[in-house]
């Protein structure tokens, strides 16, 4: 059973969001969580909510279906990071010329599953 969560517009870079991802990509949920949460990067936080909606989904889903729901079993399947608008301003700078300052944003995905590569569904 898969779940996914997206953030969209996070006012993060999508190169520092790129190396949080990469952290947990791949790994338990429950253990991609707590890497997560002591991750010095700025971007953890926002990348930590989108892990832990996916799971939230996740649980969602097993509800609704009347299968019972293990965390344990749980893997980050996908982790994402996609390049979002980019906000342009300018700065003041000598001689009257002004420098383009961008502000990029990012499109975080997450999907978490379980290892079952067969046919089940």
């Amino acid at each position: 059973m898969e779940a996914k969560a997206i953030a969209r517009y996070l006012r993060v870079t999508p190169m520092k969001a790129r190396r949080v991802v990469d952290l947990v990509r791949g790994k338990q949920a429950n253990e991609a969580l707590a890497i997560l949460q002591f991750a010095p990067q700025g971007a953890s936080e926002p990348v930590y909510k989108v892990l832990a909606s996916a799971m939230a989904n996740a649980r969602q889903h097993a509800d609704r279906a009347g299968v019972a729901f293990n965390e344990d079993e749980y893997f980050v399947t996908e982790a994402r990071v996609d390049e979002g608008p980019t906000m342009k301003r300018f700065r003041p700078r000598a001689q009257g010329r002004a420098y383009r300052i961008n502000k990029r944003t990012s499109h975080v995905t997450v999907v978490v599953g379980t290892e079952e590569k067969g046919g089940d569904q």
